[in-house]
């Protein structure tokens, strides 16, 4: 069954999770991921748009942003440059992942951020803006610290330097901060004295400042600096921005990614005026945890060589925008490509169109022909998986279990889809041969969403049956299933095992006593260095492999925090 089985009421209910998730989606991916019409999908978001479930902007629909406890200043600043401040937030909020420790200011662009950080948890968050505490801390399991002492009279930000102390006990990750204006000479500025102090001494505690800052407010001069620009290692922008401003900053040793209607394209520094090689890099998508960690390693490896010049944007999991942005990076002259996208029936479009360029490409985890393939070892991936679920159903079940359930995806094609067959071989190498009428396949969609929109359905489908066992596709897969469980009340119902050991599985398996049973890890933090040293083996016409893969380990409750060491400069 396929998400065309769904009624419209749970199509449209399934359409508000996944805005709860990603707080903004294109028609043509929502479609695309509920595998139904363009048509159909904009009658839906017309009517939840009626409802006032949701807004509909040019091309898709956004979350509605939440009203601001009838700050009616505050909401009309945040709609100034609206497209531009929610693509800048919606990218910069990519970069933060569970756990982790963070300072977000007043500005109403980190407002808008912090709408799409709605899913985080654990956070601990720093700020002197009421609103972005009130949105953060409806998470109970969020820690949200005020600083600052006197209220604005917008009634939103609080300024001053009571309370600001506490700050050097914290040991923060990030500042994320906006601003007035910008120059290079000057750094970032505001208009208000209070809020540049409070604005400095926050972003003195940071290990990392990121700087949300629009077209807008470049060569914009203001009352008060409170960043040089020696201060900043990233800056977030949109597509109106200046590529002259954008080289200065390069030359300045900044980070810059430029966000835009269908990518956010990433400009290293120019640390090295005379880099031999401009090689291209078109992720998967930037709302999920695996391919952010590839980017983020692939980002940190080209700085690192001192060799490469690293174009980046986000496929966003569609075909149309992987290719448009094939032509994008073409047009740049990039020496090498490197493509991670799902969908196995654009391979050839995309090769056809870098070979013609005479560009060499690598193919992360998804094959095109004519390309180097890098990553997962799928069929060996997938039966250690399918090992360790045999073991547990041994363990918990005494070897009986009423169906295996095979969260598959197959758009991604034959080779991915080796990490099910893997599975379910070596899940029957522990508990024996396995009936055809016993195992159940289903379409996760890739993603935490439609994995548990199917999963629910499989539930109701299987009232009497306590005893599901469950190889996925990815991670993601993994715990949308295990959600669907946790919604159904029927958590012990189901062992599950994931691929690929992302952040949000391993922080799973941390909670204690997880239904999931652990996850082959792709370690996709390691991809960036061993990417980087493939494409200059490439373009220096060293021989290489047809094929690189990636070492495998099964990632458990009793080795999560032993033999997957993070290496995260975020």
């Amino acid at each position: 069954m396929t998400s065309k089985a769904l009624t419209t009421f749970e199509r449209r209910q399934l359409i508000l999770r996944i805005l709860e998730e990603q707080s903004g989606i294109k028609v043509t991916d929502l479609a695309l991921q509920l595998d139904v019409s363009e048509g159909t999908i904009r009658n839906d978001l017309a009517a939840l748009d009626d409802e006032d479930q949701i807004m509909r902007v040019r091309g898709g629909a956004v979350s509605r942003i939440k009203p601001p406890h009838s700050n009616h200043l505050i909401a009309a600043r945040s709609r100034v440059n609206y497209d531009a401040k929610q693509r800048i937030a919606q990218w910069a909020a990519g970069t933060v992942e569970n756990g982790d420790a963070i300072i977000l200011d007043a500005s109403t662009t980190v407002l808008h951020m912090a709408e799409f950080l709605h899913n985080r948890r654990n956070l601990t968050v720093v700020t002197n803006g009421l609103e972005v505490a009130r949105r953060l801390a409806e998470s109970s399991s969020n820690t949200v610290i005020l600083v600052g002492g006197i209220l604005r009279n917008d009634g939103n930000a609080i300024t001053g330097l009571l309370g600001t102390k506490l700050l050097e006990d914290l040991h923060i990750r990030t500042a994320f901060v906006s601003c007035v204006g910008f120059s290079l000479e000057a750094g970032l500025m505001e208009s208000d004295i209070g809020q540049a102090q409070i604005k400095q001494v926050m972003i003195q505690s940071a290990q990392r400042v990121v700087a949300l800052v629009d077209a807008s407010k470049f060569n914009q001069i203001a009352l008060a600096p409170f960043a040089a620009v020696d201060a900043i290692d990233h800056i977030v922008t949109d597509q109106d921005t200046d590529s002259n401003i954008i080289q200065a900053l390069q030359s300045r040793d900044i980070s810059v990614t430029v966000s835009s209607d269908h990518a956010a394209t990433t400009y290293t520094p120019n640390q090295n005026q005379h880099k031999l090689y401009k090689i291209g890099f078109a992720n998967l998508s930037e709302d999920m945890a695996f391919p952010r960690d590839v980017r983020r390693g692939l980002e940190r490896a080209a700085k690192e060589s001192g060799q490469v010049e690293l174009f980046v944007a986000s496929n966003q999991m569609s075909r149309e925008i992987a290719v448009e942005i094939a032509d994008d990076l073409i047009a740049s002259e990039i020496d090498l490509m490197i493509e991670f996208q799902i969908d196995e029936s654009v391979g050839n479009v995309l090769m056809s169109k870098f070979n013609q360029a005479g560009i060499p490409v690598i193919a992360i985890d998804i094959p095109m022909v004519g390309a180097t393939f890098f990553g997962v070892d799928n069929y060996h991936s997938g039966y250690v998986s399918g090992l360790e679920l045999g073991k547990g159903v041994m363990q918990e079940w005494g070897g009986q279990f009423d169906r295996l359930l095979a969260l598959e995806h197959p758009r991604a094609g034959h080779l991915p889809a080796a990490r099910i067959r893997g599975q379910i071989d070596g899940f029957k190498a522990v508990i024996g041969e396995v009936s055809d009428d016993k195992i159940i396949y289903r379409d996760s969609g890739n993603t935490t969403q439609i994995s548990e929109a199917v999963m629910l359905q499989l539930l109701q489908e299987l009232p009497d049956e306590h005893r599901l066992a469950v190889v996925s596709f990815n991670d993601d897969s993994a715990i949308g299933a295990l959600e669907a469980a946790r919604r159904e009340h029927r958590t012990n119902d189901v062992l599950l095992v994931g691929q690929g050991a992302d952040r949000r599985l391993r922080d799973e398996l941390r909670r204690g006593n997880s239904r999931i049973i652990g996850s082959t890890a792709f370690h996709p933090e390691l991809y960036g260095e061993r990417l980087v040293k493939l494409a200059m083996d490439i373009l220096q016409g060293e021989p290489v492999p047809p094929a690189v893969y990636m070492e495998h380990t099964f990632i458990n409750a009793a080795n999560v925090d032993l033999q997957h060491i993070i290496r995260d400069d975020r």
